[in-house]
């Protein structure tokens, strides 16, 4: 589907409804006049209602983010470039998303729920991501790539998500922690890190 079709054009008015009102004050009506669309056509597409509405929009919202993400890192020369392009992208984008950080300061208490819905669909994106691009590297003896990959998406996701005492701005920050930190107990030698 494009972003014409009348599904795409209702996840995307109420990604800006939420933006302006928040999770809990967002109706079918508002998305329905952001769309430009009538109630019954909002109701068709979403006939569970605000519940199924608010769901499907922050996994819609998860799924464009991860398609500009797949884009940034597209081109990297091995994988170690890949994982320090896409931390420091996806880290970013989170802090730079107006919506995202508005939910999170207005409404924590409304976000959890959902996170806790589409966080283990974010996990399973980034493990079917990184497996078989793992399948390619000389992963420490007796670690699949399955593993590996679990164990990555894990810990990239709580980086992306709170950086901790890593500074993720900084290229080289970045390159340190997946040299040094994330790469170290998967790959049997780890990218060597720049000198500090």
């Amino acid at each position: 589907m494009g972003d014409d079709d009348p599904r795409s054009r209702i996840l995307a008015a109420t990604v800006g409804c939420i933006g302006r009102a928040g999770l809990g004050k967002t109706t079918m009506d508002d998305a329905a006049r952001a769309a430009g669309l009538s109630r019954a056509t909002v109701y068709r597409h979403f006939p569970g209602g605000r519940d199924q509405l608010i769901s499907e929009t922050i996994t819609w919202e998860v799924g464009r983010f991860f398609a500009r993400l797949g884009r940034h890192v597209d081109g990297a020369p091995d994988f170690a470039t890949r994982l320090e392009r896409g931390l420091a992208f996806a880290h970013r984008a989170v802090a730079e998303h107006d919506v995202l950080q508005k939910v999170v300061d207005t409404e924590p208490d409304r976000l959890l729920p959902q996170l806790t819905l589409t966080g283990p669909l974010v996990l399973a994106v980034l493990r079917g991501y990184f497996e078989p691009l793992l399948e390619d590297e000389p992963l420490v003896d007796g670690l699949s790539a399955e593993a590996a990959a679990d164990w990555l998406a894990r810990n990239v996701l709580s980086f992306i998500v709170a950086a901790g005492g890593w500074d993720l701005t900084d290229p080289a920050e970045v390159r340190r922690l997946v040299r040094t930190q994330l790469l170290t107990g998967v790959l049997r030698a780890a990218p060597s890190a720049p000198d500090a």
